[in-house]
């Protein structure tokens, strides 16, 4: 059975407790509910922050949808009259009033509103103890929440472009009536919170598995930094990573992506997820998995929506470079049965799935269906830290412990592939063979300057389509969020 996961137990026995874990949109704090005295409450508003990365049924579907479906690498799935807003994403035919957009603009400003709250709470804590463990633990606690807070701005800022920069609790006149700050303001914002957790954060917890540390804000400011064209950061904080030795590439390949796979020493930053060991009940389960689940298959616990369906475009580009081993875990094919004896029906609705969320049945124990319930979403892994670092030296910047095209070589020797140089354009394909599906390479095209050139064909439209538009209903909110280039209001 898998591994308890951070706070699985404390955020279930909160789950009852509405007052606490309801953190409202708008980024009020709730009067009342937490005793600032206790040091053992001060783990509490750092929990909550983290549940609220947790996706439900629709987050899932909504996030995926404009992470990935966007790209030329996954199609919408599931069948055909199912899910028209997301046909709107995928085929570029959305407008502000799609829900997609609006659900994940909720999502990531809700998770920055948890984050707030933690953090403001670490400041009360810090009012009223006085034992230095406390004070300490409370400090730690509070750029942990950066990292989060982090986390959110830069989705924010690279699906919107402009938003509203909220770093603190406001009543719900005071968000009436922010204005948008720039894309550089976001982002100098998200490089200072990063900062501050590298410095403030611990490098492990005892304990805690899945919990962030300083090592996964370097892996998420390098992340960030190649969106700026930061070279030099990008390949600063890659090589700090590499150069602790403290993460590795896992032999397998598709062991990365397998129950023991999770918290493994490939993986920097991801979303726990966990039914307890339970069959039913109140559990920190993520539908991230269930909604990417064989759709119509057999038995009930090895079937889920189906969305999110690896495209042909991606198979003749595995294919055609002999990705043989990256696409046997990538590409789950109805009419074939798992290495660990699991059916794919030929009647399932789509030809192909999402191998990588793929979770054998014996996991599946949840009373009602419950593919993937048990399944972490995999954010930040070692191997894209080093084509984060390959890209970054080959743009220019310093290279450290490893040449450009050893890190990359790293990632292609786990594939079962031949060396590389390590120019842009190998390294632009190792990236989209490496972390096909996980909601990447929509961003990276776009990043690279390609999209319209790849994404064309499929209706995407340079100077409107870079970002997505600012939810129609966002804006009746805030009539001071202005409209997307290129769309109608």
């Amino acid at each position: 059975m898998k591994k308890i996961i951070l706070f699985s137990v404390l955020i279930a026995a909160l789950c009852s407790c509405a007052d606490f874990l309801d953190i409202r949109t708008e980024a009020t704090m709730p009067s009342s509910g937490l005793d600032y005295t206790k040091t053992e409450n001060i783990i509490m508003p750092l929990s909550a922050a983290y549940a609220k990365m947790r996706l439900e049924e629709g987050d899932a579907l909504n996030y995926m949808a404009v992470l990935e479906i966007a790209s030329d690498d996954a199609d919408k799935g599931s069948s055909a009259d199912d899910g028209p807003n997301v046909k709107e994403v995928d085929e570029f035919t959305l407008a502000p009033t799609n829900d997609c957009v609006n659900s994940v603009w909720a999502y990531f400003f809700d998770m920055a509103s948890a984050a707030n709250y933690a953090i403001e709470s670490m400041d009360r804590f810090e009012e009223a103890i006085t034992a230095e463990a406390g004070l300490q633990q409370a400090a730690e606690c509070r750029d942990e929440a950066r990292i989060i807070r982090a986390w959110a701005y830069f989705n924010l800022v690279r699906i919107f472009g402009p938003v509203p920069l909220i770093d603190k609790t406001m009543t719900s006149a005071e968000l009436a009536s922010m204005t948008v700050s720039s894309e550089d303001e976001i982002y100098n914002f998200v490089y200072s919170e990063l900062d501050k957790a590298i410095a403030g954060v611990p490098a492990s917890w005892d304990g805690y598995p899945g919990r962030y540390t300083s090592w996964t804000a370097r892996a998420l400011k390098s992340k960030v930094a190649l969106y700026r064209k930061d070279w030099k950061e990008a390949a600063a904080q890659a090589n700090a990573i590499i150069a602790s030795g403290e993460f590795s590439l896992m032999p397998n390949f598709r062991d990365v992506f397998s129950m023991k796979g999770e918290n493994s020493p490939e993986i920097l930053m991801s979303i726990q997820s966990s039914t307890l060991g339970q069959s039913s009940g109140s559990a920190p389960i993520c539908f991230y998995a269930f909604i990417q689940g064989p759709r119509n298959n057999s038995p009930s616990n090895m079937q889920g929506w189906g969305f999110k369906v690896p495209s042909q475009k991606l198979i003749n580009f595995l294919d055609g470079r002999g990705d043989a081993v990256r696409k046997a875990t990538t590409i789950l094919e109805s009419g074939t049965t798992t290495p660990e004896g699991d059916a794919i029906l030929a009647t399932c609705a789509n030809p192909y799935y999402n191998g990588k969320v793929y979770t054998p049945s014996r996991y599946n124990k949840w009373s009602f269906n419950g593919y993937g319930f048990d399944y972490d979403m995999r954010l930040i892994r070692y191997a894209e830290v080093l084509l984060n670092y390959a890209e970054a030296v080959a743009n220019g910047a310093p290279a450290g412990v490893l040449s450009a095209d050893e890190a990359l070589n790293q990632v292609r020797r786990r594939a079962g592939l031949e060396d590389a140089t390590a120019s842009l354009e190998v390294i632009y394909d190792e990236r989209r063979a490496e972390l096909a599906l996980e909601e990447n390479r929509f961003f990276d095209l776009v990043r690279w300057g390609k999209a319209a050139e790849v994404l064309g064909p499929l209706g995407f439209k340079a100077g409107k389509h870079e970002h997505f538009p600012i939810p129609s209903s966002q804006r009746q909110l805030n009539p001071n969020l202005p409209a997307s280039a290129g769309y109608s209001y």
